[in-house]
């Protein structure tokens, strides 16, 4: 647990494991602690890097426009600070719309690529419907334990939440005091609003697997398809009746198919550490 100066702000940072370095990129105002089902399984054959972007937890958030560029930079500046020339790359959300410009952007830093729950923005994306942003709205009105307990059904299946409430809600509670203000959600926002790769999908150069729950409310299963037909190396799974938090949902599959698809993946790279 640690910061590092990257492009002119403090990014907050995670290290766990050692071995070929996986660099984890959570979503719109959430934080390393988002990969709670993951780090503790990647970590046993990985050297796990899970940071909070600009804007989100514990790195700085900064009251200025973002960019995706911006953002992607910032992962790359913090591979640098680290002195990994290349890593394996998996984001969700936001962070999968990082990932995305990351290799884009820079093409060598990424050797393989997981793309979770996730779009390529432009055109012919997928947008949730406007049932979606009245929801979040009334969840801003109530107090925080039942904001907590009624944002779950964007989330999760309505039977995965039945069967695990009350452990949802206490762990959303005891990482409520890293939740991004206001602005900085607007800031990261008007990042994904501007984002568009689908015209640059074909120049990804990176292997990828694409992930997403088919019943994905905030970012439609409809996008990932977009992603995985426009990645010339790539694949594409889907979770069946599986919100946009299937990290947590579906954790025993996921950690299993990023695994393998690494696994695969391994390789020295010059200038590695």
């Amino acid at each position: 647990m640690a910061t590092a100066q990257v492009n002119g702000i403090e990014i907050y940072y995670e290290e766990h494991g050692s071995g070929e370095p996986l660099l984890l990129i959570m979503g719109l105002g959430a934080n390393a602690e988002g990969w709670y089902r993951q780090v503790p399984e990647f970590s046993r054959e990985f050297r796990v890097i899970a940071f909070d972007n600009r804007g989100a937890g514990r790195s700085e958030k900064p009251n200025e426009p973002y960019t995706m560029r911006q953002l992607a930079d910032d992962a790359a500046g913090l591979l640098d600070a680290l002195g990994i020339g290349s890593a394996h790359v998996f984001g969700v959300s936001l962070g999968g719309m990082i990932a995305q410009e990351l290799v884009l952007s820079h093409p060598l830093r990424g050797r393989a690529l997981v793309l979770g729950a996730t779009m390529a923005g432009g055109p012919t994306a997928a947008f949730a419907g406007p049932q979606l942003v009245r929801d979040f709205i009334a969840l801003t009105a109530l107090p925080k334990e039942q904001a907590v307990a009624a944002g779950l059904k964007l989330l999760y299946s309505a039977g995965f939440i039945e069967a695990n409430r009350e452990s949802l809600v206490q762990r959303a509670l005891a990482v409520a005091h890293l939740a991004s203000p206001l602005y900085a959600l607007q800031r990261q926002f008007m990042a994904v609003v501007g984002f568009n790769a689908a015209d640059r999908l074909r120049a990804v150069g990176s292997p990828a697997l694409v992930m997403t729950g088919t019943e994905d409310r905030v970012i439609p299963a409809a996008n990932s398809r977009i992603i995985a037909e426009g990645i010339r190396d790539s694949r594409l799974v889907e979770f069946e009746g599986s919100g946009h938090g299937f990290l947590v949902e579906r954790a025993v599959e996921v950690n299993e198919a990023v695994l393998a698809f690494f696994r695969e993946r391994r390789t020295e790279h010059v200038g590695a550490k």
